[in-house]
């Protein structure tokens, strides 16, 4: 315990121009304890509380300090267990029944009564899942039971009339540590959506402490607990003295006596600190720096296909959206492959077939029509649509953020396009990210960019952004998940088949035909697929990438020999 106070007390002194040293305590397989691994965020967060978590940037932090009964493993995200040792599964394939860890206590903090965690048990879990099921603004993620858990449809639609509702009837505690949850019908995805962020564990302690503010006081029961955190500009998490988890060889985890988060939205400032050895990874490089994969160096590049799409969204409320000839004529005049190879260097691949991205072995992508450039066609189209040569069309506004990769540099590069291709006169605007999506969730903006990184690699999990059920029935709420609003019958009945289905080749079939039918109504405009890439220094070990750029550090060490060189 020394070691580790002396670590933070290192950091907290402000000490971080060369990495922090490693403690002298090897394990069983010579993987070194000790040293804090320096990270930096260039996104605004937003907070940490599993059920409004969908944030990339808020969700690598948070990953951390929370865990669900599966986990997806960081090499290849196949599921593997965590707050559940064991589950089983009956004969129709519905009924779940988990046996729940022993070992397992909530981190420290003020919102218990002693300030000390107590025992994680299946209570927890029923009281998080039912709040999961329950209308309220601490809730984005009800789509994750919607239609899916039995009675997870009744409870909703009880709380969101003002009332208590009558519970879960498919989420029981059989006992303190035995968990049984029943599904609607049999759907082989379930397990991965058990292990989303919105199926976290965290004890009902800390909403009761903290309400809202529970965001900004993450308890769960990670590999690292919250040490300090200012909103803005650092957050430092320290070693789970207690944590339950042991790798291969039976060394309790996690490695590292910390983590270091600061939060800096100057993405060259970042790529410049990690040069310097200040910073243990960086992650999505600014665009003007991918020559620093050519010039080589002492550090690791891990790279992958990403598991995300951007897309730009059209309002279909608002003209000219509301005329799918438009939408189309917009689709047509862009072309991706130039957006990829010269404005992106090379670090995507086009979205040549829907949102879905590639890598699902068992998706049929040929069966959603393909997004081709082809200016001609789409000059007719507008032209059809009674705006030849652009003349006529009401102001068009391209709404983007300033703080992802290219965003800015992509929506100049669109709006010479459909000028050019089109005549159509395009505003662009930049905004921070709190007011641009602010306006997108609120149905303000026209046609604006967005993005998705999976949450759990399933095509499905794509498709959730477009599905009816997820827009709220009120207009003037925001529609977090859903930000398009699109509403159609022919996409809700495939989609909502799909998730019902318990064959994969047909769930996958259905699936692509709901997409099938999106791309036909042109509510959003695939852009391209990103690829992950990431640097480390050369003395960080057991920090596989991943397409959804998932981490858990629980297993992450640094080698001091190569530290050394």
């Amino acid at each position: 315990m020394l070691r580790i106070v002396l670590a933070f007390c290192i950091l907290l002194l402000g000490a971080c121009s060369s990495p922090e040293p490693s403690r002298d305590r090897v394990g069983k397989g010579g993987k070194v304890y000790g040293g804090v691994f320096n990270t930096n965020e260039t996104e605004e967060i937003q907070g940490f509380f599993p059920h409004t978590l969908s944030q990339s940037a808020s969700h690598r932090i948070a990953a951390q300090l929370f865990e669900g009964l599966v986990k997806f493993d960081q090499s290849d995200l196949s599921l593997v267990p965590a707050l559940a040792e064991s589950w089983t599964l009956d004969q129709t394939a519905t009924e779940y029944t988990f046996v729940l860890r022993k070992d397992v206590h909530f981190h420290d903090d003020p919102c218990f009564p002693d300030g000390v965690g107590r025992a994680f048990a299946a209570s927890d879990v029923v009281e998080c899942f039912t709040a999961l099921c329950s209308y309220g603004e601490m809730n984005q993620m009800f789509w994750l039971f919607q239609d899916r858990v039995l009675g997870a449809d009744a409870h909703y639609a009880a709380t969101s009339k003002g009332g208590k509702g009558p519970g879960v009837k498919g989420i029981e505690a059989l006992d303190e540590h035995t968990l049984r949850i029943t599904l609607t019908q049999a759907w082989p995805g379930f397990l991965q959506v058990l292990g989303h962020q919105g199926c976290w564990i965290y004890p009902q302690e800390l909403v009761q402490k903290y309400s809202e503010d529970a965001k900004w006081h993450p308890v769960g029961t990670g590999p690292f607990r919250l040490k300090s955190f200012s909103v803005g500009k650092v957050m430092i998490m320290e070693r789970e003295p207690n944590y339950w988890g042991r790798d291969s060889l039976g060394d309790q985890l996690p490695f590292l006596d910390g983590l270091k988060v600061t939060f800096d939205p100057d993405k060259n400032k970042e790529l410049g600190e990690f040069e310097k050895g200040h910073l243990s990874a960086v992650y999505e490089l600014p665009v003007e720096r991918t020559d620093i994969l050519e010039k080589g160096g002492s550090f690791q590049v891990q790279s992958i296909p990403g598991s995300s799409v951007q897309f730009y969204g059209l309002n279909m409320n608002v003209p000219p959206f509301n005329d799918p000839l438009v939408r189309r004529a917009f689709t047509m005049a862009i072309d991706r492959r130039l957006l990829v190879d010269s404005v992106l260097k090379g670090l995507a691949v086009p979205a040549d077939h829907g949102v879905v991205p590639p890598g699902f072995d068992a998706y049929p992508y040929d069966k959603v029509p393909s997004t081709k450039y082809d200016p001609i066609a789409a000059r007719a189209l507008l032209a059809e649509a009674g705006f030849a040569d652009g003349k006529g069309m009401p102001p068009v506004h391209l709404q983007v953020n300033n703080d992802g990769f290219g965003y800015v540099r992509v929506a100049g590069a669109v709006q010479s396009m459909l000028e050019k291709n089109l005549g159509v006169p395009v505003v662009s605007s930049v905004l921070p990210r709190d007011q641009h999506y602010g306006n997108v969730e609120m149905g303000k903006a026209q046609f604006w960019r967005e993005g998705w990184v999976a949450d759990h690699p399933d095509p499905e999990n794509f498709l959730a952004l477009f599905y009816g059920k997820n827009v709220p029935l009120d207009p003037s709420q925001p529609s977090y998940l859903n930000s398009t609003r699109y509403r159609n019958a022919t996409f809700d009945s495939l989609y909502s088949a799909a998730i019902r289905n318990g064959y994969q080749v047909e769930r996958m079939r259905l699936l692509a035909e709901a997409e099938a039918q999106l791309m036909q109504d042109a509510v959003v405009i695939p852009l391209y697929h990103e690829r992950a890439v990431r640097l480390l220094q050369p003395w960080v070990r057991d920090m596989p990438i991943n397409g959804m750029e998932y981490r858990d550090m629980r297993a992450v060490w640094f080698d001091p020999e190569a530290r050394k060189k």
